[in-house]
């Protein structure tokens, strides 16, 4: 899973295999909110991106997620 933050573009060389394309969206919903609150320690506001490829390099998955906070005066 690529991943696409503010730090940049960061992308996985080895990979994971899924028996189903249902498990690895599973896999990507899950693990979205845990990439995120590290984001979000140091700022108002984050949006990240996992980009899933086959083994030939072809997208089949995206999954992102962004999150703002704001203090209300």
């Amino acid at each position: 899973m690529d991943l696409h933050s503010c730090d940049g573009l960061t992308v996985d060389e080895e990979g994971q295999l899924f028996d189903t394309p249902e498990r690895l969206r599973r896999e990507a919903v899950r693990i979205l909110p845990d990439i995120i609150r590290d984001e979000m320690l140091d700022g108002d506001g984050a949006a990240i991106t996992l980009e899933v490829r086959d083994e030939s390099g072809n997208r089949v998955l995206v999954a992102s997620l962004v999150i703002s906070t704001q203090w209300c005066d």
